[in-house]
């Protein structure tokens, strides 16, 4: 009964407030004789003339297509321009005028957040009742000192400093992954195996909700798979970020914005989905009452049945005489990804709130592959092996942050925020060596446990200065400690016991940083629609690192940055004109920098260089956008120029050795090179490139009808790379990169819908070769019940592509060639179900997000990790067995 009780004074209040509402927009309405004034227009005192007939209909929200309670209707008389009646809609959006005298009226529909909506030509017969049938109202938007292009609002938001996808209506991606989603946004490409790039480059840093996490820290292919697509509402590419953001991520950042659910009442959504490759189960929860709301999460997804195929050719010079090593192997993959997060909110007062989430993270990979090589010396064969190789990668990882914000007045604004963040990672492979007979000769393993952990204080503060300008500044402190702990086993024959490899150096990495920031901003609008928004940001970093035993400790100095940025923005008719420019550094994550060497492919080995220094990176860029009836555009060229940049670099053990001589690494290198064959191929990292990209962006978005919508785009870039003076590897590389993607979207009747979607990218060009292209495409069908609270969905993936899909890499020095294929198997499809349980009403203004941490910063690559080198046996860049050093966190240093 209580509860009843107070459900029914809600939506009496609600009435109270459309009616009061209804008041105030009369309150123009002139006096009557005498001085007092009119009553309102459909109550008993009002005196205007009454008929017999009727005019109804229901008033619902456009986008959403659900009721708009108690919106305001009222009547007006197109001969005299005055309102004759008026009412209020109920909570199903339904309203009804009584008693209309014939005539021709014009009808006005308002309610807060939304946009008023006039009906114009209503034509009221004598005795006739009117059906008007559904009014759709928009929701409005006023957004203070920024430049929102709303002729696509539905898909597509430009502000100065980034572009907005609104991601809310994918249905293709149902059941899917962030991955999915990325893929669609103008700018972004994402890899078959979820690595994400912004206009070619991969140095960009991922967000959820405007946080951090060592998930993402360890690695970005895997956070994706962690956030369920359906629980999406948007992505922000931040392609010049002010100084309020980290000075880390040179190719800028992409901010996940999930659903959150700040109305009254409970709900409950189930999302389910099975398939050949994958299943996935789902459940959001919420429940708000009053100042206080609660929000529970939880998603599993499992992938199965993932198959590839690799062919690897490669040839070195080893003592002057020709090398020849060819290899096939056959691997299937099997992940197991969990999310768990219970979020809090509590309106302390009118102007202050607190914030609260913790969540809980889950990985579980296990990857299996076969490899054969074949070796050949001066044309003639000099050996085969076989090798079977098992990968454990398991991980977990917790989130806890807390954020309090207090609003003085319009735009002035404090929050504190607290956030802290740590993963735990074992990552451990098993290889088992064959003779030609098939019978296990020997073993080996390497066992990687390792912890990745950041606490982080920050605090912003902003002001108004008059109604034009506005001012941001803050501080924030990061202090983070990685610890990766490295061990090499050999144990002969298949039962023998494992004892310690004393070829290869057992240690322990120890890396601590801290960050101190500070940064101030200012921003400008204009009345003849002018922009601006400059400020600076100044970083001191501390780094202590240090091996357990062998190395002596790692000398890396503190280091300092400053970097500026600047964005302007001209309103021209319907079209906006933006340029901009940043300084943002790219600090090497901790896959860069750890030396656990991975040699689970003897002949293709890779490790990390703790030597690396940061890279700086110049970015300018000009955009135009413009919306012209129901078509968006956008276009918007680039310029990016990195000194002392971060490359991969690969080359045979000896020439390896030479290029770092007389360096601290160097020493490092001699020794964990230490029986690794002459010929294998090494790969690690280091500040030996410069890089420049020229680059255009082409993408728009066309509403053909009411119901069919159609966009796409391309990215069209030219890559200058080089290693300066250096002889040993390959002096320089250039080329185009480019790709481009499609998309439609039906709606259709009784609830049905179909999207479609195609993303295609050519190759990548590196600094010694190329990475092959890729291609994406799927469909997809859903069809919704019971009011869109249960929907039922088909979604297929690459579906002609049944012989798999070849990826064809190459890379050179003066020293090696190596040529690869890559077959990835992932045809897919896949049934989809969800259902909503329980309502909620709106009885409040839509609640400000807190502000939160921002940790915008680490080199992050697709393969990341949280303390320790993966041990991939999946091929990787046409090196079976081998892995791709870049990405994880923490930070890196100057020398």
């Amino acid at each position: 009964m209580n509860l009843f009780f107070k459900r029914a004074m809600i939506k009496y209040l609600f009435f109270l407030f459309a009616m009061l509402s209804l008041g105030t927009a009369f309150a123009q309405f002139p006096a009557a004789p005498g001085g007092q004034p009119k009553a309102i227009p459909g109550t008993d005192m009002d005196t205007s003339p009454k008929g017999n007939s009727k005019v109804s209909g229901f008033v619902v929200d456009s986008a959403l297509t659900k009721a708009v309670e108690f919106a305001s209707v009222a009547l007006y008389s197109k001969a005299t321009n005055k309102p004759v009646d008026g009412t209020v809609a109920d909570d199903k959006g339904k309203f009804t005028l009584n008693r209309v005298a014939e005539g021709n009226y014009k009808l006005l529909i308002t309610f807060i957040g939304y946009t008023a909506k006039t009906v114009d030509n209503v034509v009221v017969k004598k005795g006739e009742d009117l059906d008007l049938g559904v009014i759709k109202l928009s929701a409005s938007t006023r957004t203070l000192q920024e430049v929102t292009v709303t002729g696509q609002r539905e898909l597509i938001e430009e502000k100065v400093d980034r572009m907005v996808y609104n991601a809310e209506k994918d249905i293709t991606a149902k059941g899917g992954d962030a991955g999915d989603i990325l893929r669609k946004v103008p700018m972004l490409s994402v890899d078959l195996d979820g690595n994400v790039q912004l206009r070619g480059s991969s140095n960009v840093r991922v967000l959820i909700n405007g946080k951090p996490s060592t998930i993402v820290a360890q690695s970005v292919a895997d956070a994706l798979k962690l956030i369920p697509s359906e629980m999406i509402k948007s992505v922000e590419v931040i392609t010049s970020p002010s100084a309020k953001y980290d000075a880390e991520g040179s190719g800028g950042i992409i901010n996940i914005i999930t659903k959150k659910n700040t109305l009254q009442g409970l709900t409950l959504n189930i999302d389910s989905g099975v398939g050949n490759r994958g299943a996935n189960l789902g459940l959001n929860g919420n429940y708000r009452r009053g100042k206080l709301g609660f929000s529970l999460n939880g998603f599993g997804r499992a992938s199965y049945n993932v198959k590839n195929k690799n062919v690897n050719d490669q040839t070195s010079i080893v003592e002057g005489v020709q090398t020849l090593t060819n290899q096939t192997s056959t691997g299937m993959n099997q992940n197991l990804f969990g999310r768990y997060s219970l979020g809090m909110d509590y309106d302390i007062s009118k102007t202050a709130s607190l914030n609260g989430n913790i969540s809980f993270g889950t990985r579980n990979g296990n990857n299996t592959q076969d490899l054969v090589t074949g070796r050949y010396r001066g044309g003639v064969m000099t050996g085969s092996d076989a090798r079977h190789i098992d990968t454990k990668d398991f991980s977990n990882t917790v989130d806890a942050n807390i954020d309090y914000t207090k609003t003085f007045k319009p735009q002035q604004e404090l929050s504190i925020s607290g956030q802290f963040s740590r993963n735990n990672r074992t990552n451990n492979y098993l290889a088992e060596l064959m003779d030609g007979e098939g019978t296990i000769g020997s073993r080996q393993k390497n066992d990687n446990e390792s912890y990745n952990q950041e606490t982080t204080i920050q605090v912003d503060y902003q002001t108004p200065i008059g109604k034009t300008q506005l001012v941001e500044f803050g501080g924030k402190s990061i202090f983070r400690q990685v610890q990766s702990d490295y061990k090499y086993f050999v144990a002969p024959g298949e039962n023998g016991a494992f004892i310690t490899d004393t070829t290869r150096t057992n240690n322990q990495l120890n890396y601590d940083q801290n960050v101190m920031a500070g940064y101030a901003t200012y921003q400008l609008s204009t009345k003849n629609k002018w922009y601006f928004k400059a400020g600076a940001r100044y970083e001191r970093t501390f780094i202590n690192a240090d091996f357990k035993v062998g190395f002596s400790s790692l000398d890396i100095p503190d280091y300092n940055n400053l970097v500026p940025s600047i964005n302007i923005s001209k309103s021209i008719g319907a079209g906006t004109l933006k340029w901009g420019y940043n300084l943002r550094l790219q600090r090497p994550g901790i896959q860069s920098l750890n030396p656990n060497v991975n040699i689970a492919n003897p002949v293709n080995v890779s490790l990390g260089n703790p030597y690396l220094r940061p890279e700086l990176t110049d970015n300018v860029e000009m955009s135009y956008s413009t919306s012209i009836n129901k078509t968006y555009l956008n276009f918007t060229g680039f310029y990016r120029h990195t000194g002392n940049s971060i490359e991969q670099v690969r080359s045979n053990v000896r020439d390896i050795k030479q290029v770092f001589e007389g360096t601290a690494y160097g020493t490092v290198l001699n020794s964990v090179l230490e029986g690794v064959a002459a010929d294998a191929i090494v790969t690690t990292s280091s500040n030996i490139g410069k890089q420049e990209v020229v680059g255009v962006n082409v993408f728009g978005n066309v509403s053909i009808t009411p119901k069919i919508s159609v966009g796409g785009g391309t990215d069209i870039m030219y890559s200058m790379l080089s290693n300066g003076s250096n002889t040993t590897l390959r002096a320089s590389n250039s080329g185009f990169n480019v790709s481009g993607r499609f998309n439609l979207s039906i709606s259709l009747k009784n609830s049905w819908a179909v999207q479609g979607f195609g993303f295609i990218r050519g190759r990548q060009i590196q600094l010694q070769g190329t990475q092959g292209g890729m291609a994406f495409y799927n469909l997809g069908v859903r069809k919704e019940f019971k009011d869109k609270k249960a929907s039922l969905g088909l979604g297929l993936e690459n579906f002609l592509n049944f012989n798999g899909f070849k990826v064809r890499n190459s890379f050179d020095s003066p020293a090696f060639s190596q040529r690869s294929v890559n077959t990835l198997y992932n045809t897919g499809v896949r049934v989809t179900f969800s259902y909503r349980i329980g309502k909620m009403s709106f009885d409040q203004p839509q609640r400000r997000r807190g502000k939160g941490v921002n940790n915008d910063d680490i080199k992050s690559g697709g393969e990341g990790d949280g303390g320790g080198q993966p041990q991939n046996q999946q091929p990787q860049n046409g090196t079976p067995g081998g892995n791709r050093p870049g990405g994880g966190r923490p930070g890196g240093q100057r020398n």
